[in-house]
């Protein structure tokens, strides 16, 4: 028998029957069903998507305020020990540091940095971030008296990456195709995280190695898995991100100029050598920003769909690494030759730059101008002649500029550099006032 239902004081309305799936649910269920349910609502709407007019946020400024000291630290560390090995070292370090940087350049792409959770994300991983900068020195050689600093390292790194893996599945809520192309990351986020634990805990060139297929499982991972999942919101905002990582970088080549002779008196030398060395920062800010931003922005407006993400994948996470990675060469080279030229550590004026010094101030500067002519080939199909030219030259001549004083191979280095933008100023002046002053054009050569 079917029990009857209590009677209700007249006038009042009878409820209606519950649902057979209510009754069938044991105790409590309905109320943790409820609570579940209001929570995935919640975190929903405090997730603000980016429009195609977004730009960079205070939170995303401030977020990069760490990769300006990892910078540092990389720069700091190949100092500390520049030979072949040393680079190597610092490469890597930077290639991981990168890949955190850009995968949260991604994220705050599709949602707003400064919104609900995705703040408190934010500055989570900038914490993480900020103790991976830390740790840079003792990346691959750890300091006894303290804690394990390859592991340190290792552990910060999987913690930014879950974090990352995390929100970005948050944010992909009702979107089946991100959510798939984010399973078929997630291999590539736990074998990095994985290697570089693993070569926590070993040395030498085992260590070497498994860093190495750490940076390949990631990027490598990410290249294979293609670009057709993932979401690109805003080209000027992803433009505009990469642009300001530009700037920091070039900040952190000005700071390698001071720090060079920050213990030493101030002489004539020393001036000439830190203005040819400014000089030649202006020249590559010069380079990025006078047009080559604007054309590469424009062409990412342009696109769209997976065209976009693929352009965004390979010309900015993907080329602005060795982009960067120059600029980081050029800084170390700096150092050295402030140094010099400065009379640390015994040397004089007349000594010779050499070693991997030496072909990380040349080599630096044609790794910059090459990422730069493999940028616009990828966004705009134009080749820039020029800047492929003087990067090769600048190889060339890189073991004759062992042969003078160091502060004669930077005046060549300066030289070089501005007699291109002289000629790039020249040849596409009527070009660039149209690129820089026109909402749109179709000339790219500038």
């Amino acid at each position: 028998m079917v029990d009857q239902l209590p009677k209700l004081p007249a006038g009042r309305p009878r409820p209606p029957p519950a649902p057979a799936a209510a009754l069938s649910r044991p105790p409590g269920h309905a109320t943790i069903w409820s609570v579940t349910k209001r929570v995935g609502k919640s975190v929903k709407a405090r997730l603000e998507r980016v429009g195609e007019s977004s730009s960079a946020t205070n939170l995303e400024l401030f977020f990069d305020l760490v990769f300006v000291f990892a910078l540092t630290q990389v720069t700091a560390l190949m100092a500390e020990n520049p030979t072949w090995q040393g680079l190597l070292r610092g490469a890597l370090v930077l290639a991981v540091v990168w890949w955190c940087w850009v995968g949260y350049s991604w994220l705050s792409n599709l949602v707003k940095a400064d919104e609900g959770h995705a703040r408190t994300a934010m500055l989570g991983a900038m914490a993480a971030m900020f103790l991976i900068a830390l740790a840079i020195p003792e990346a691959f050689d750890d300091i006894p008296g303290g804690l394990p600093g390859p592991l340190v390292f290792a552990f910060c790194y999987l913690l930014v990456r879950a974090v990352h893996l995390l929100l970005f599945w948050i944010s992909a809520d009702g979107d089946v195709g991100l959510r798939r192309q984010l399973a078929r990351f997630t291999p590539t986020v736990v074998g990095g995280t994985v290697l570089l634990l693993v070569a926590a805990r070993t040395s030498g060139t085992a260590q070497i190695l498994l860093w190495i297929a750490a940076v390949v499982a990631d990027y490598g991972g990410t290249l294979a898995i293609g670009a057709a999942g993932w979401r690109l919101n805003s080209a000027k905002h992803f433009a505009e991100r990469h642009g300001l990582i530009v700037l920091i970088a070039l900040g952190e080549s000005i700071v390698a100029i001071g720090v060079g002779v920050n213990h030493l008196p101030i002489s004539w030398p020393i001036i000439v050598a830190a203005m040819l060395g400014l000089a030649v920062s202006a020249g590559l800010w010069w380079a990025y920003f006078d047009t080559h931003v604007i054309i590469t922005e424009r062409a990412l407006a342009e696109a769209d769909g997976v065209a976009r993400a693929s352009m965004a994948r390979t010309a900015f996470t993907f080329l602005h690494l060795p982009l960067v990675t120059g600029i980081v060469l050029l800084a170390l080279g700096f150092k050295k030759v402030l140094a010099y030229v400065g009379g640390a550590d015994g040397h004089s004026g007349a000594d010779h730059l050499h070693g991997p010094p030496l072909w990380a101030l040349f080599g630096g500067a044609t790794l910059y101008l090459l990422s730069h002519a493999a940028i616009s080939w990828r966004c705009t199909r134009v080749v820039k002649a020029q800047r492929i030219v003087v990067g090769v030259l600048l190889l060339a001549i890189t073991p004759l500029m062992g042969q003078v004083p160091a502060v004669i191979a930077l005046v060549v280095l300066t030289a070089l550099l501005i007699a291109m933008l002289g000629y790039e100023w020249v040849h596409y002046r009527g070009d660039r006032d149209e690129i820089r002053h026109a909402e749109h054009t179709d000339h790219a050569g500038a």
